[in-house]
């Protein structure tokens, strides 16, 4: 099941069992016992950390005054990426976890309940586990890849100052281009120019900056 679901969020990577099993499994669990996400999802953080680091240093749009440290804070809060980046990926569907809630209570428990009790939060350590073990198992490539591709352009804020800043918005658009937009390879072996036209068009026509989504 859980290499099965990973396997389907990117069909280029072949997830072993045992690695998806560790991603998709909070620490909160009784299996957990067996082993857990905590490790990859520290990992998965400071890659990611790194990555944006990296873009926002090299944009043109950073000013003396900004605050980097800040900034990367605020663009990859847990519980963004948990609500846009996992609930996109559906990781709430099949990671293992404890809700801090009673037996009884948990069994009727609803989303909106769920999300009080720390699912966002719970979600957001699984997608910096998933990109940790991305790292670590298919390399710095690809993790860069799917950052840039399946990450970064779901967490752009517009509004409660939840995201990336708007002015770093043009820069994820032109990093998401130019590994193949939201759908781009994540393969290395398979050369991104193969993705940039499709029935002869460019890919900016589709990862067009209102199609991407914000906060």
């Amino acid at each position: 099941m859980f290499a099965e679901h990973l396997n389907n969020l990117f069909p280029e990577l072949k997830f072993p069992l045992e690695l998806a099993r560790r991603i998709l499994t909070h620490a909160s669990h009784p299996a957990a016992i067996y082993g857990h996400n905590a490790g990859l999802s520290f990992m998965g953080r400071r890659v990611i950390s790194a990555y944006l680091y990296l873009l926002l240093s090299s944009s043109p749009n950073l000013k003396p005054s900004d605050d980097l440290e800040a900034i990367v804070a605020q663009t990859l809060n847990t519980y963004v990426l948990g609500e846009h980046v996992g609930s996109k990926w559906g990781l709430g569907r099949v990671m293992r976890w404890t809700p801090t809630l009673k037996t009884d209570k948990a069994k009727d428990a609803n989303f909106t309940l769920l999300k009080g009790v720390g699912l966002y939060k719970v979600q957001g350590d699984a997608v910096s586990a998933v990109m940790g073990g991305i790292f670590e198992q298919f390399g710095g490539s690809t993790a860069h890849r799917v950052f840039h591709t399946r990450v970064l352009p779901y967490i752009l804020a517009r509004k409660n100052n939840a995201g990336l800043p708007e002015a770093f918005h043009a820069d994820v658009h032109s990093a998401c281009n130019r590994f193949g937009g939201l759908q781009g390879p994540l393969n290395i072996d398979r050369p991104p120019a193969m993705a940039t036209k499709t029935a002869g068009k460019d890919i900016t026509e589709k990862v067009e900056i209102t199609k991407i989504p914000s906060l």
